[in-house]
């Protein structure tokens, strides 16, 4: 969060203080900024990523920030429920879980560093759950696009696995890359139109 964001909030909170103590009502809404655009060249051929780790609004977060990202959208994917909404998927019963569709220049930002990003900013030996949040809607999952996603996703998982970070079993999958549905428009850049920059859990290893 920003020193801006931070002193705004504070001012605020002073503010309403202050009415409340005079008896004046107020109701406040969160403030709503509009997200930056991702820099992206003309004629440039792009890729496609697609990652679960937890609540979606922190993960595309994290990949909006990784240089070489040029687009990124949260939705649903992996169920069997079709035109899911977000309602639909919190009932744990579609099969879906929240990703992070992210395109990407893969002449500025290689896949295998995206895998890293994606390893970096949650728990993977945690089934079904990230920090406060449970459910298979929260499940970590590589939806590869390509066999060269899949063995670089395999390979990435058992470096991983061999490196002894982790005390527990790492329970991610990777499965291939089903149909994505497009979450509702107030879930996009959630994090970034409120003025905020993380959502991040912890790894516990």
């Amino acid at each position: 969060m920003s020193i801006r964001t931070i002193l705004a909030t504070v001012a605020l909170a002073v503010a309403a203080v202050w009415l409340f103590r005079n008896g004046i009502p107020v109701q406040f809404r969160p403030a709503i900024y509009t997200p930056r655009v991702l820099a992206r060249e003309p004629g440039v051929k792009t890729e496609k990523a697609t990652f679960a780790a937890g609540c979606f609004w922190g993960v595309e977060e994290t990949f909006r920030e990784v240089p070489g990202v040029v687009a990124t959208q949260v939705g649903y994917c992996g169920g069997k429920t079709k035109n899911p909404t977000y309602e639909d998927v919190c009932t744990d019963t579609t099969g879906h879980a929240e990703a992070v569709e992210v395109e990407f220049d893969p002449a500025k930002v290689s896949y295998d560093k995206l895998l890293d990003v994606f390893w970096a900013n949650q728990d993977p030996t945690t089934p079904n759950s990230q920090g406060p949040d449970f459910g298979t809607q929260y499940r970590s999952v590589i939806f590869y696009h390509t066999p060269e996603q899949q063995a670089a996703a395999q390979a990435s998982k058992e470096k991983l696995e061999a490196s002894g970070r982790f005390r527990r079993p790492i329970v991610t999958q990777i499965v291939p890359a089903a149909t994505f549905y497009r979450a509702e428009e107030y879930h996009q850049q959630y994090l970034e139109k409120r003025g905020l920059r993380e959502c991040h859990i912890p790894t516990s290893g």
